[in-house]
């Protein structure tokens, strides 16, 4: 069991970003998902800290790059999972090897340091 806390959590529909959040995942799947001071840490799981960085989650169809939903145009990842007011927002591709980290930069110049972990799908258990 893993437990991972303190990440910004978005969840590609929209809503807004949950911060400081916990996800508990057992096995291949997403056991809990909330704020931190809501969700408690089970005994004996391996918790990560993601303070500082972003979890977002995969659209069905959509091309897996490294995290979020994304199309590639002119060279960048363009999400729809990170769509604002005025559109999609698209990343320069850090073309990172697993466990590597690199910085990004946003068509409005934002900058964010990402690190590309390992693709394993995960499903939100009901109830």
């Amino acid at each position: 069991m893993i437990a991972i806390v303190g990440a910004t959590v978005i969840d590609g529909n929209g809503g807004s970003p949950m911060t400081d959040a916990t996800i508990v995942v057992r096995g291949k799947r997403i056991a809990a998902v909330g704020p931190r001071a809501s969700i408690s840490v089970p005994k004996g799981a391996r918790v990560i800290d993601a303070t500082g960085k972003y979890i977002t989650q995969e659209k069905d169809g959509g091309k897996h790059v490294d995290h979020g939903t994304a199309v590639m145009k002119d060279g960048k990842a363009c999400f729809t999972s990170a769509m604002d007011k005025t559109g999609e927002v698209c990343w320069t591709d850090p073309k990172l090897a697993e466990g590597q980290s690199g910085e990004t930069t946003s068509d409005k110049g934002e900058k964010l340091t990402v690190t590309r972990v390992a693709y394993a799908p995960l499903t939100m258990l009901a109830g």
